[in-house]
């Protein structure tokens, strides 16, 4: 009797250990994005011999990864989690490792634009070599899927050089559905040449493309010299406040002034700060730091931009956190030259 209660216990513990892996560990087929942190940016971007200011610009980030059971059912019950299919967020069969790489290539575009924008916004020297537009990803079942990989880099296009994405993007935008573009294309330190026609996409409302995703790579060279360790953040939606940080640690004015200020919103190579996922958990994020004042893009009035979304769930959250529409890096740059200290 004894050995059967004996061997009851131990199969009863293997079977709990085994229900408790399975809740933590096993991975579901979705997403979890939730609200994550807001970080100092200071020891994030470093200009040299920049004076330090009494406030601080904050990094704010989102929470993602594979969904366990555990986090399936928690999502379920909070408040500005979001449960994602796996196909939402690793588009075209990309694995996670890939999905990981684009969005660490994706900080790193977006920390040469905020370089860039804030440099010559403080008139300093800076020197951009063009590098090379290379394809981030080809999207499945679209003109360039089995053509085009992942990593190659596009030299020409109908003999004419590319030398950023949006040389391609232009040129494209004067074709018409069903033409067919010549692309020189460098793989593995070989070159070839591809023909690829065109097709009306549904992303580009009709416009004709051949479903890939482009990166230009840039080598920015600037003085005094900067320095970036963000890790293994990734993702676009730093650029604004990345901008902010650099500026403010270029000039002698602290534009802070004692703030502890938040934000978010890509940003392009001419100050323009654009749309991004997740605003209302980077909201959350900020409230729960402490922050004062949160930009958000506000897409040109739109309806549902980022700035109405942010602004409603600040409301919602009770924050006393001051949530503020722009559209350029000048309209953040201005809100903070007039805010008094």
């Amino acid at each position: 009797m004894f050995q059967k209660k004996s061997k009851s216990r131990i199969i009863g513990y293997f079977v709990a250990l085994i229900i408790i892996f399975m809740l933590f560990s096993y991975q579901l087929p979705f997403y979890i994005h939730k609200p994550g942190h807001a970080d100092p940016l200071n020891p994030v971007v470093e200009v040299a011999g920049a004076s330090e200011s009494e406030g601080d610009m904050h990094l704010v980030t989102i929470q993602g990864g594979r969904a366990t059971p555990f986090q399936y059912m928690l999502a379920l019950w909070r408040d500005y989690y979001d449960i994602l299919p796996i196909e939402d967020v690793l588009l075209d069969g990309m694995t996670d490792e890939e999905y990981r790489q684009m969005q660490l290539m994706m900080m790193e575009s977006s920390q040469e634009a905020s370089t860039v924008v804030a440099y010559e916004a403080a008139k300093k020297e800076i020197n951009i070599d063009y590098e090379g537009v290379y394809v981030v990803s080809v999207v499945e079942d679209m003109p360039a899927d089995g053509i085009l990989q992942s990593a190659d880099e596009i030299i020409e296009i109908d003999g004419h050089t590319i030398n950023e994405a949006d040389d391609l993007i232009d040129y494209v935008t004067t074709k018409d559905v069903g033409d067919n573009i010549s692309l020189t294309i460098r793989r593995n330190d070989e070159t070839f040449e591809t023909s690829i026609a065109l097709e009306a996409l549904e992303a580009l409302n009709g416009q004709p493309g051949i479903g890939i995703q482009l990166v230009t790579n840039r080598s920015v060279t600037v003085a005094p010299d900067l320095t970036f360790t963000s890790g293994e953040i990734g993702g676009p939606s730093a650029g604004l406040m990345f901008s902010l940080e650099i500026y403010d640690q270029l000039t002698e004015e602290d534009i802070t002034k004692g703030y502890q200020i938040a934000g978010t919103g890509e940003i392009d190579y001419q100050g323009n700060v654009g749309r991004i996922g997740g605003v209302d958990k980077k909201v959350v994020a900020a409230d729960r730091a402490g922050c004062d004042i949160f930009f958000a893009p506000n897409e040109n009035g739109r309806e549902d931009s980022n700035y109405q979304i942010a602004k409603q769930v600040a409301e919602e959250i009770g924050t006393d956190m001051e949530i503020i529409p722009v559209d350029t890096f000048d309209d953040a740059l201005d809100y903070l030259e007039n805010l008094n200290g």
